[in-house]
This record gives C-alpha cells, structure tokens and sequence, in this order.
C-alpha cells in the first residue's frame, strides 16, 4: 500500500514537472513568434512610405558608416534620420503602454481599466498644449512641460484622495477622475483661447497624437524613462498574481497591498506621462492589447505581461505605418488607435458585462 502511495506521489510530481517544462516551452515559442513578427514589422515599415527603399539598401544603410554611403544619400537620410528613431519609439511607446494597462487591470482587478485612469495623461496633455501655446515647437522641447504636468496630476490625484481619506482602489480613481477633469477643461480654455491661424491647428494635431516629430532626443528620452518603469513593472508579476487572490489573501501571503498599488500608480504614471510627452495623445493600447494577451497565454502576469509589451510594440507600429501610408497625408495616431480599440472595447465590455476579475 505505502508503495501505491510513493508511485502515485511520483506520477504527481512527474506530471506537474511535465506541465511546467510545456508551458515554460509554448511561452518561449509565443514569444520567438512575437519577436519575429516585430522584426518584420520594423522593417515593413523601415521599406515603406513616400520613399520606398529596397531591403537591401534598408541593410546596407544600416550597417555601413556614413561615409560609405554618398550613393544612398537621401535614402541614408530617411532611414537612420527619420523612420529608424520614429519606429523605435513607436515600438516602445507600444510595449510600455500595453506593459501599463495589463498591471493596472492586475493591480485593480478589473479588466476594463488603463493606464489614463488616474488623469496623467489629461495632465501631460495641458502641459504639452501649454508650451506650444508658449511659441515651443512639438517634440522634445515640449518634453519638460508634458512631463512635470503629467507628474503633477498624479500627485494632486494621490493628495485628493489623502484628503478624502479614501486610499482604495476606488478613491483612487475617482481622484483621477477630478484631476482629468480639471486639465480637460484647463486644455479647452488655452485651445478656445489659440490664435485660430498660428496657434490652434498645431495644438489640435499634437493632441491627437503623432510620431512625426520624433528625433534622437526623444527616443532616448523615453528609453531612459522605460528602463526605469517597465523593467520593474516586470518584476512585480509574481505579486500581481497574489494580488489576484484578492487583499486579504495577498496581506496574508506578504504582500503589502497598499505599498504595491501605489508602486504600480506611479511607474505606470511616469511612463505615460513621458509617452505623452513625445508624441501626445495615444488611446486604447493599454485597454485592448492585454486582452488579447489573455486571450492567447492566459491570466498569469508572468507570461502575460511579456506577451503584452510584444503585442502592443507590433500593434502600435502597424497602426503608424498605416498612419503614414494610406494617405498622401499623415493621419493622427490617437485617431487610428482610437477606430481599432474603441469597437474591440465594446466587444470586450459586453462580453464582460462591465464585471471586474471577482465576479461570476
């Protein structure tokens, strides 16, 4: 009998190990699968635009120095100048925004939340409007004005709901709320108050979002800001899955649910804070892409926060090619996210009957 008991045990602990070797395997080949859909991505859109470049002028261009390229001139120009910084900060600006929305829902238990939530973004929106309002030009002049505002926001969030002796989940948001409201009706008045010639058609576009203006300075700009948030949001996967369990469970297992949410708020804060920065308004990332991830490897954050920055960096650079290239015109960003999210929203939203994680 006590031998029945020791095979049985064994059989148990063999099949969990072979569980956990499939499922550590299928994360890698979903993720090699990401990645090189992302390669290709970048480099479909390095080929295509008003110039169209061959790949192998795309590989030469890339890996030769300048002087060995007086036969490329303008294309050299338009690769390692314009479409290289653009598509790099349009491919981190999708993985962070996707890698933000997928912890907030974690974080609030509640897949129908994002990363603008807690009114940084209205935040970053005044301060980019300000400044060009002030005679800046858009891009990374504007960085100083969108950054500190959207900081801002979040602050005054975090101080409204101290003051309302609300520090749950739903005082934060409402504080959020407050706080967009604010800088949504503080936008109106500057944009009301614009010369219609000179100033409001350069408000108007930057708020609806565009890459067009990016350039070394911002790429590195957000590069820094990522490395400092979506590494450690990464980190927190282990935590966002007790978090799960709901507070009193996560209390009990040691995590310091209090401390958390506010970590989470804050890194998620000053990264879209920063993408506001560099490019304004983009909607929608954060709310439709870890669906799909869900879809696709489930609700551990361990592997669902990976495939989500993956997702979002492809999907947030097919949508500014197309952006760029389907009319002889630049169309908005915020516009094309905003077409592809707000019905995959919808559908979302009906399906979950606008209930949270706890509810059947």
């Amino acid at each position: 009998m006590d031998q029945k008991i020791k095979d049985l045990e064994l059989d148990r602990q063999s099949s969990q190990k072979t569980d956990t070797y499939k499922s550590r395997s299928s994360l890698s080949l979903m993720i090699a699968i990401l990645l090189a859909l992302l390669i290709i991505s970048m480099i479909l859109s390095l080929m295509v635009g008003r110039y169209k470049i061959p790949v192998g002028q795309i590989v030469d261009i890339l890996t030769s120095s300048w002087q060995s390229l007086d036969v490329y001139d303008n294309q050299t120009i338009v690769i390692r100048t314009l479409r290289l910084p653009r598509i790099l900060l349009v491919v981190l600006s999708g993985m962070g925004l996707a890698l933000a929305g997928a912890t907030m829902q974690g974080v609030f238990r509640n897949p129908l939340v994002g990363p603008e939530i807690l009114g940084v973004s209205a935040g970053a929106s005044f301060g980019g409007v300000l400044g060009l309002s002030l005679g800046f030009s858009a891009g990374a002049s504007l960085i100083p004005f969108s950054f500190t505002f959207g900081c801002g926001a979040l602050v005054l969030a975090f101080f409204i709901s101290r003051l309302a002796r609300q520090s749950n989940n739903l005082g934060l948001v409402l504080a959020g709320v407050v706080v967009a409201g604010l800088f949504g009706a503080l936008t109106g008045i500057i944009t009301y108050m614009a010369d219609p010639e000179a100033r409001l058609p350069g408000l108007v576009y930057w708020l609806m979002g565009s890459f067009a203006t990016t350039n070394r300075e911002s790429v590195v700009f957000l590069a820094v800001i990522s490395i400092v948030t979506i590494l450690p949001l990464m980190g927190l996967a282990w935590r966002l899955n007790v978090l799960s369990l709901g507070d009193t469970d996560a209390a009990s297992l040691g995590v310091r649910v209090g401390l958390m949410r506010w970590l989470v708020a804050v890194l998620v804060s000053l990264f879209v804070a920063a993408q506001v920065a560099v490019s304004g308004g983009v909607g929608w990332v954060g709310l439709v892409i870890p669906h799909l991830g869900r879809m696709l490897v489930g609700p551990d954050h361990s592997r669902l926060l990976p495939i989500s920055a993956l997702l979002g960096g492809v999907y947030l650079l097919l949508m500014d090619t197309l952006a760029r290239t389907m009319t002889s015109f630049e169309i908005p960003i915020g516009l094309m996210t905003s077409v592809i999210g707000t019905p995959v929203f919808a559908f979302f939203f009906i399906k979950l009957r606008g209930r949270g994680w706890t509810n059947d």
